[in-house]
Parts: structure tokens; C-alpha cells; sequence
């Protein structure tokens, strides 16, 4: 049910945010994700890219960012869906399932980095998303900051699960 890439179509890419800068440019790994869900569709691997992240009140919010960098890499803004409210992980899939559900979305590729994977692919399998796995490569970014950000994700697996436990 999950991979590393995409070895299939799917209907839609869902693209999970992640934190852009004060200024509202953004950032490194955001502009990965966009980019890697631009890539799917130009190659025909999805026919929809649903960009999802807020937070609310954020100009601009990372969905908006990631519609603007597919665009400009040649996305049509008509295969561009936006769920503009999600602040977490969790409320990345939580939010998009109605948007996927309306627009009769069932198979969907989630794309984001191979450092989040194991905690978004244990959020989707929850939600009982269908889903497949695509994580672009974290060109450019060192060793210390990858182990920084797996040993975060590590933690944050331990909270999701008990959370996921919890029921909440």
C-alpha cells in the first residue's frame, strides 16, 4: 500500500506542507514537495496536485505557495486543488479527506520528505486514506540537519501514535 515512489498513477498527489519563511517565501523543503508533485503531473502520474498546509491566517499559506510553484512550473492553476488550513501533520490528511471525497479522489499519492514519511504514511493508514508514498530528494541539505530532523521525527511518531491510541 505505501513506497517510496510512485510506481502506478494515482488520482491526485497530496501535497503535505511544510513551514515557510517570515516573509512569506518558501522554504527549502516546501519548494522540494512543490516541485516533486509538478514533476508527478508532468508526467502524467496524477491528473489532480492538492496542495494542503495554513496555517490560518498565514499570507501566504503554504497551500497558496505550493499552487504558485507548480504554476510557474507549468501546473494548469484547473489541476490545482487547495486546502488552506491545515497546521499539522495530522490536519494536513484530517482536512483534505472532504476535498478528496468531493472531487472523487481514491487513490492518492502523498508527497513529502523521506524524513516525514513514516509519520504521515502512520496518519494516513489511520484516517484509512488509499494512498502511495513519493519524497522527492533533500538535495543540499547536510548530514546534521538530516539527523536533526529524523531524530524530531522520531518523537513526533511516538506523540502521533499516542495520540492515534488515544482516538484523537
Amino acid at each position: 500500500m505505501t513506497g517510496n515512489t510512485v510506481d502506478d498513477t494515482a488520482d491526485a498527489a497530496l501535497v503535505l506542507g511544510a513551514a515557510a519563511h517570515a516573509d512569506g517565501r518558501p522554504s527549502a523543503a516546501l519548494r522540494r514537495r512543490a516541485l516533486h508533485a509538478a514533476h508527478l503531473y508532468d508526467q502524467g502520474r496524477v491528473r489532480l496536485i492538492l496542495a494542503s498546509g495554513g496555517p490560518p491566517g498565514a499570507s501566504p499559506t503554504e497551500a497558496e505557495l505550493i499552487r504558485q510553484l507548480c504554476i510557474k512550473a507549468g501546473v494548469p492553476d484547473s489541476a490545482i486543488l487547495v486546502e488552506p488550513c491545515a497546521a499539522t501533520t495530522a490536519e494536513n490528511i484530517r482536512l483534505s479527506l472532504p476535498i478528496l471525497r468531493k472531487h472523487k479522489i481514491t487513490r492518492v499519492c502523498l508527497v513529502t520528505d523521506r524524513f516525514h514519511a513514516p509519520r504521515a504514511a502512520m496518519v494516513a493508514r489511520a484516517a484509512g486514506l488509499s494512498f502511495t508514498l513519493s519524497c522527492p530528494h533533500a538535495d543540499g541539505v547536510g548530514w546534521l540537519k538530516l539527523c536533526r530532523l529524523w531524530l524530531r521525527e522520531g518523537v513526533a511518531i511516538v506523540v502521533y501514535r499516542y495520540r492515534i491510541w488515544r482516538g484523537r
